[in-house]
């Protein structure tokens, strides 16, 4: 499981963002540190977890400093269209449900 998402890092402060750089490399220098002594590491896949958490972070950030961040946002704020596909499904359910409630009224 992924340590942080990447909508968690670009929701947080560039002072957050920096601290918790700090602690992931600070853990990830830990577990090298063991595994160079030759000592068992408990969670071997922890340290690509990582390493790849810690990119992230720099990524976002840099992002951020060059202005690409925004722009990205911004374009996954905008609504989505409903796909045809999903329109004719909704119809069918709707054609369907006035079928079955003038059967009802035309029984009783």
């Amino acid at each position: 499981m992924a340590i942080m998402r990447i909508k968690e890092i670009v929701a947080m402060s560039s002072e957050d963002r920096a601290a918790k750089l700090v602690n992931l490399r600070a853990e990830l220098a830990r577990i090298k540190t063991m595994i160079n002594a030759g000592g068992a590491v408990e969670n071997p896949t922890r340290v690509r977890e990582l390493r790849k958490t810690i990119a992230q972070i720099l990524t976002v950030e840099n992002e951020k400093k060059l202005g690409i961040r925004q722009v990205i946002v911004e374009a996954e704020e905008k609504p989505k269209k409903k796909t045809e596909k999903a329109t004719a499904a909704k119809k069918s359910v709707t054609k369907k449900t006035e079928t079955n409630e003038t059967k009802e009224t035309a029984a009783q």
